[in-house]
């Protein structure tokens, strides 16, 4: 967060079930619903334009909510972001799904800080099925070394879009925000600029003014409770 804010006003979203939000997750499904209150909040606020960045699961949900959100952003970023639901392959993901799978899941996910709700009836759009209908500037991405799911699905999302988004795969980076370093948030917030307000004087290093721009940010999943 402490790097996103020196390019811009930063508005951090605990998803519902996570931290201190109210309500269950829905691991990726009702999500958009939080981003899009998110960034309805921030446009309220005076801030604009917005650029919109979610890590794991939060990737997905942004990608799906530059989709059919009814506050969009002016560019998302997914960072880590699976391409479908019900990734199976590999152990970190497997042991996911037992989590959401099993009876026993709720009660271990509240010791994880996650208050996991209903499972699905219906199976929500996926980020590939998304990504033909995101209108703003799109980046993505990923590390080589993401334990959770490869950068194939990077490379699937990018090719989803029609050619559109703009991918980085990152050597030697792992999974989400905790494999994020701080001279890819540069690189990142710099992308945000440069796509949303080229005419700013905000660039990488610059501590940025009072009404800058912002950058909304997603949860992931899991997540301790703060």
């Amino acid at each position: 967060m402490a790097g996103f804010a020196t390019h811009g006003g930063v508005v951090a979203v605990d998803f519902r079930g996570h931290g201190r939000s109210a309500g269950r997750s829905s691991v990726g499904r009702d999500e958009t619903l939080d981003l899009d209150a998110a960034v309805r909040w921030a446009r309220s606020a005076g801030y604009s334009p917005i650029a919109a960045v979610g890590f794991s699961m939060g990737g997905a949900v942004a990608l799906r909510h530059a989709a059919i959100g009814t506050d969009r952003p002016d560019a998302v970023i997914a960072v880590s972001a699976p391409s479908r639901w019900y990734i199976r392959e590999t152990a970190p993901m497997r042991r996911l799904h037992w989590l959401l799978e099993s009876p026993a899941g709720p009660g271990v996910g509240r010791l994880l800080g996650i208050r996991l709700g209903e499972p699905w009836d219906l199976l929500p759009q996926s980020p590939v099925e998304a990504m033909a209908d995101i209108a703003a500037p799109t980046l993505l991405v990923h590390g080589t070394h993401d334990i959770y799911f490869g950068s194939a699905h990077a490379v699937t999302l990018q090719r989803a879009s029609r050619g559109t988004a703009e991918l980085w795969i990152e050597p030697g980076m792992g999974h989400g925000e905790t494999a994020t370093s701080s001279s890819l948030v540069g690189r990142i917030a710099a992308w945000c600029v440069e796509q949303i307000d080229p005419g700013s004087p905000l660039r990488v290093g610059q501590p940025a003014a009072s009404g800058g721009q912002p950058v909304g940010t997603s949860s992931t999943v899991p997540q301790p409770a703060r």
